[in-house]
């Protein structure tokens, strides 16, 4: 891999530059959504990039500096407009139960689009399994979502509505509940006997969640 972007890369341009063409990025980032999800990473180069968006290639290097900072930013873009951070602000007077179903709603949402499918399917590819690209995919989005999660569930356990000694650990587990065997069906593209519809699995999962972590009576 690094062969090939010491050949593929220009040598970038010295001296204080323009700011960056925000809707160029947009342009560029949208283009290599498209081209991963089609041809993976090994498939895609910055020259099908930078023809896809109608963008120099020198522009897609200039905003991205490589094609693993363009996957980086391709992974975190796409977690932050199906779950934005604002979808764990506070919110006290939202019911805990309705929080989680929505936040259980918009993640089931983003990991069950073609995009994301096709990422998880090439993050578990022979040719991933060794390379940075899993620790640099997991940083990108999985991470910051379980980070944001947690600050929320640390906010339920201080009104007294949780009741979590590993905050982490719970985020993580939410999250995988959230997955369940659906996901795995949909990522291995298995038909099979029906599991009750999607709604059901996460309206079971966030039941489940809340009868491990609710606040229990101690006894004296």
């Amino acid at each position: 891999m690094s062969a090939n972007r010491s050949t593929d890369r220009p040598s970038r341009p010295t001296g204080p530059g323009r700011p960056k063409d925000l809707a160029k990025r947009a342009a560029i980032l949208e283009a290599a959504k498209r081209t991963f999800t089609q041809q993976g990473f090994d498939g895609t180069s910055m020259d099908q990039v930078a023809a896809e968006a109608s963008v120099s290639k020198l522009t897609v290097y200039s905003h991205f500096g490589d094609k693993e900072g363009l996957f980086s930013a391709v992974v975190e873009a796409h977690c932050e407009q199906q779950m934005p951070t604002s979808l764990f602000e506070s919110r006290p007077e939202v019911p805990l139960r309705e929080r989680l179903q929505e936040i259980a709603r918009a993640f089931y949402a983003m990991i069950s689009s073609p995009e994301a499918v096709a990422g998880h399917r090439m993050m578990c590819s022979p040719q991933m399994a060794e390379s940075p690209m899993v620790q640099l995919f997991w940083e990108s989005g999985p991470m910051r979502v379980q980070g944001d999660f947690a600050c929320l569930l640390e906010r339920r356990i201080a009104a007294g509505e949780l009741e979590i000694s590993d905050v982490e650990r719970a985020a993580s587990q939410f999250f995988t509940l959230l997955k369940g065997e659906h996901h795995a069906r949909l990522v291995f593209g298995c038909a099979g006997p029906p599991l009750g519809t999607v709604e059901e699995h996460l309206d079971a999962s966030v039941d489940m969640f809340l009868a491990a972590y609710a606040p229990r009576p101690h006894r004296r």
